[in-house]
C-alpha cells in the first residue's frame, strides 16, 4: 500500500466581497498570533531540555499549523476573483444567489451559492461546487433538479431566486 494521494481537484476561484474580506481579516490575525506563538516558543526554548518539554513540542506543532495555513492564505488570496457585481438576467441561478427550494415532501430550504472559500453549513452557503450548487448553477425560477445524495436521490423544485439577502 503505498502513501500516493492523486492531488485534489482545482476548486473554483470565486468569492464574494465578504468572504474576501474575511479570509484577509483571517490571514492579518494568523500573522498576530503567530508573533504570540514564536514567543511562548522561544520562552519554553529557553527551559531546557526540548525532548520532554511539552510546552516546547506544542508550541511547535502551533506554529506549523499556523505557518501552513498563512501559506495557504497567501497563494488562494492570490489566485481569487472576487465578485460584487449582480448578474445581468437575475432570474437565473449563479454565483452568489440565494435559492429557495421545495424537496418532493413539501419541505423548504434555502442556500446562498457561494465559492469553496465561504461555504457555511449553519448559514445555508453551500459552495458552488457541491453537488446541489453545481445542479442549481443557470436553473431558473420553477425548474427541477435532481441531486444524488449519499442517502440517495433528491427532487428539488425551485420556488424563489434572489441575489439579496434582505430581498423577497
Amino acid at each position: 500500500m503505498t502513501r500516493y494521494r492523486p492531488p485534489q481537484p482545482k476548486s473554483s476561484a470565486y468569492i464574494t466581497k465578504s468572504g474576501h474580506e474575511a479570509l484577509c481579516q483571517e490571514l492579518k490575525g494568523l500573522w498576530i498570533t503567530r508573533r504570540e506563538v514564536t514567543a511562548a516558543l522561544a520562552a519554553a526554548a529557553a527551559e531546557g531540555d526540548r525532548s520532554e518539554n511539552a510546552e516546547y513540542i506544542y508550541r511547535k506543532k502551533q506554529l506549523r499549523e499556523i505557518d501552513r495555513r498563512i501559506r495557504y492564505l497567501q497563494k488562494r488570496l492570490d489566485e481569487l476573483i472576487v465578485v460584487n457585481q449582480l448578474p445581468s438576467n437575475q432570474d437565473q441561478v449563479f454565483f452568489g444567489a440565494w435559492v429557495e427550494l421545495e424537496d418532493e415532501t413539501g419541505e423548504c430550504v434555502t442556500y446562498r451559492i457561494v465559492g469553496p472559500d465561504e461555504f457555511n453549513v449553519e448559514k445555508g452557503w453551500i459552495s458552488m461546487d457541491s453537488p446541489v450548487g453545481r445542479a442549481l448553477m443557470r436553473k431558473h425560477l420553477d425548474d427541477e433538479v435532481t441531486v444524488q445524495r449519499p442517502a440517495g436521490r433528491v427532487r428539488y423544485a425551485i420556488t424563489a431566486i434572489r441575489y439579496t439577502e434582505n430581498d423577497g
